[in-house]
């Protein structure tokens, strides 16, 4: 089961990846986007940890509607909305509960990321953060594992390079889109990354 420090670790350990990769995000940003992807993230995650750290929230559910409002508050862009979106939603669906089963949270993150399709309306094979969301909680419903789901959100990330972009910023660039990772697809599976890191901390899953 997971409780409330779990998804606190989660967050921890993504802000600690966006630390690390901010460069790298806003190197994949320059070339199709507004180049502030790494630094707007980094800005927001930071928020995140410090706000957890100062308010304590007790359930799971608490723990991610938090950090969702925070990044719509503090990062700019369609980064915010678009993780805050999937946070809070992801949060919400988890409802009260002290502990949640790996099998709630992945019913939970799909409704996540659900309404993130629906407010960039954008599905896989667009090129965004979708083409790495959908590959792991597919890998997490199949049982696979939070391992798993890491390995299958980095290489959706990867698999962006060669598409043309049809959604947000980089849409706009058509053709000269293609051969470019997708920053977004790829800071999402930084997000997916920390999330089994949380996990191989507790024991809830092996890598």
């Amino acid at each position: 089961m997971l409780d409330a420090d779990h998804f606190r670790r989660w967050m921890t350990a993504t802000a600690a990846s966006v630390d690390r990769e901010a460069e790298r995000l806003t190197a994949l940003d320059s070339p199709i986007g507004d180049a502030d992807h790494g630094s707007n993230l980094q800005r927001g995650f930071r928020a995140v940890t410090a706000v957890l750290e100062k308010e304590g929230p007790d359930t799971p559910g608490a723990v991610l509607v938090l950090a969702g409002r925070q990044l719509i508050s503090t990062v700019g862009g369609a980064s915010g909305p678009l993780y805050g979106t999937l946070l809070r939603r992801t949060g919400k669906a988890l409802g009260d509960a002290a502990e949640v089963s790996e099998e709630q949270f992945t019913r939970a993150l799909r409704t996540g990321v659900d309404a993130v399709m629906q407010l960039g309306g954008a599905a896989p094979g667009d090129k965004t953060m979708i083409d790495a969301l959908v590959p792991a909680v597919d890998a997490l419903d199949a049982g696979l594992g939070f391992g798993a789901a890491a390995t299958a959100a980095e290489q959706g990330a990867e698999a962006t390079t060669p598409l043309q972009a049809r959604k947000g910023r980089a849409s706009y660039l058509g053709e000269r889109s293609i051969g470019h990772q997708d920053p977004g697809a790829t800071s999402a599976a930084l997000l997916v990354a920390g999330l089994a890191e949380a996990g191989a901390r507790t024991g809830a899953d092996p890598v």
